[in-house]
């Protein structure tokens, strides 16, 4: 198949789309006049299992400006916004990824991103490593690297590693400071409250919010929450997370405690069955129970459905289970990103740090990868730092330079008082 999408006549409004979400990823954009001139990644096969959204058509077309052979699916069933993907295809690129799709579906368009035999993988989530290293083994000598832009994929990758699994580098874009402190936090908060927002209409100025984790994304979605005006609940498992949430402000307490007092619940984890059978046994009638980490994992939906006496869905993303005694428990987005499922994910200028990471990673390891180990390495510290110098730029922002004689006192051990 050349694409496998819902619906090509829905390009033109993608292509508005896009070029919307462009105005706002200048760094980006630069990376791409250069790749245009430069062509480093000429002669690649790229496959990309991404959210398919307008930023990431941003970077699909970054990418083919500096020469690559793009094949796109999505990372997530839910996560595909449809008329992006039709105005892929109309622009000549393989995009398979449609809104809903199975998981036979999901794992058939992964499959066809790396029937082409790629040089490079780029993944959110690591279901194409994870797909290459179970099945399609045979693709591994002709892969150059990877990249990794979300924690649960990071994660993942990393226990392959420690094993001694892991068949060639990968580069862990979430791990890059312009990535998880900003997209991760800003990106993540905005964007999960605004999914929450869009499904259910609900007030949240006085609601207690649960937000399971504290990482990076727990701590930019208790951020928004409270500015909404939520009293802000943390749980976690992690004593200086945990430490951290308290000197910010919020509550913190076991989630046995908070599910007998929660409105909201958002997991935020990257693990399994965060929220079980035990805690909807304490939740209070029309509890809302949402997940934006990136599996549905987190949140036990089938012993959800086992407790249910019936279950409804009463608008868009909003599913109503009713238990034996009468309470009624509210999933949003059949437990997958709510930021993505019910809303159109994070902020472009947000994603233009981070995909600027995906693009200049892509072009490290064309020029590196063969000389990598087969581990997880970090975004090179002065790409990283390059990163946000073109991001404070674009924003008219300036900042201080060092002196020589301070540069010297800092690198010195003799100079002290």
């Amino acid at each position: 198949m050349d694409y496998h999408i819902k619906d090509v006549s829905l390009a033109a409004a993608g292509k508005l789309r896009i070029d919307w979400a462009e105005r706002n990823m200048p760094v980006l954009r630069l990376i791409r006049e250069r790749f245009a001139k430069e062509r480093p990644l000429s002669g690649t096969i790229l496959a990309a299992c991404l959210h398919v959204t307008t930023e990431t058509a941003a970077l699909v077309h970054t990418l083919a400006a500096g020469g690559a052979k793009v094949y796109l699916c999505a990372s997530n069933p839910l996560s595909t916004q449809d008329d992006v993907a039709a105005a892929l295809v109309d622009d000549g690129f393989h995009v398979f990824a449609i809104k809903g799709e199975d998981t036979q579906t999901y794992y058939k368009h992964i499959n066809a991103c790396l029937d082409p035999r790629p040089h490079l993988t780029m993944d959110d989530g690591a279901d194409l490593v994870g797909t290459i290293h179970g099945e399609r083994k045979d693709l591994v000598s002709g892969i150059i690297g990877g990249t990794e832009e979300t924690t649960t994929g990071v994660i993942r990758l990393r226990s392959l590693a420690e094993k001694g699994l892991l068949l060639f580098p990968v580069i862990a874009v979430n791990d890059s400071d312009t990535k998880h402190f900003f997209d991760n936090r800003y990106g993540t908060g905005q964007s999960t409250i605004d999914g929450i927002l869009r499904a259910t209409n609900r007030l949240m100025a006085g609601s207690f919010f649960v937000v399971c984790g504290y990482g990076w994304c727990g701590r930019g979605l208790a951020m928004r929450a409270a500015g909404m005006g939520a009293r802000v609940i943390v749980t976690e498992v992690n004593p200086l997370r945990a430490l951290e949430a308290v000197m910010d402000g919020y509550h913190v307490m076991p989630l046995g405690e908070a599910a007998q007092m929660g409105d909201f619940f958002c997991t935020v984890t990257g693990d399994k069955n965060v929220i079980g059978k035990e805690h909807f046994l304490k939740m209070r009638d029309g509890a809302i129970v949402a997940n934006s980490g990136h599996f549905n994992v987190e949140i036990d939906i089938p012993a959800l459905e086992a407790m249910a006496t019936s279950r409804r869905t009463i608008r868009d993303f909003v599913e109503e289970f009713t238990l034996s005694d009468g309470r009624r428990i509210i999933l949003l987005g059949e437990g997958r990103l709510i930021n993505l499922a019910a809303a159109e994910g994070h902020p472009s200028s947000v994603m233009d740090m981070s995909f600027a990471n995906q693009a200049l990673a892509a072009e490290y390891l064309v020029k590196n990868g063969k000389a990598l180990s087969k581990a997880v390495h970090r975004v090179p510290l002065d790409m990283d730092a390059e990163i946000a110098r073109l991001k404070l730029e674009s924003m008219g922002v300036r900042i201080d330079v060092l002196t020589d004689e301070q540069r010297e006192y800092l690198s010195s051990w003799e100079m002290g008082t």
